[in-house]
């Protein structure tokens, strides 16, 4: 299951891609996107997310 950001609550502080193992994770209109063919599902982004805006589908 890849991760899922909800743009209501994504601030774009990039924790997420600067923590990102397999790299899955960009900025796009200053909110993050997740690459589902490249997300390993890991599951760090869940983690390193300060404002819970990241969700595993």
């Amino acid at each position: 299951m890849p991760a899922k950001v909800d743009d209501e609550k994504c601030t774009g502080c990039e924790s997420c891609v600067e923590d990102c193992p397999s790299e899955a994770i960009s900025m796009v209109k200053d909110k993050a996107v997740v690459d589902v063919e490249t997300c390993v599902d890991c599951g760090v982004c869940v983690d390193t997310c300060p404002v819970e805006a990241i969700t595993m589908e």
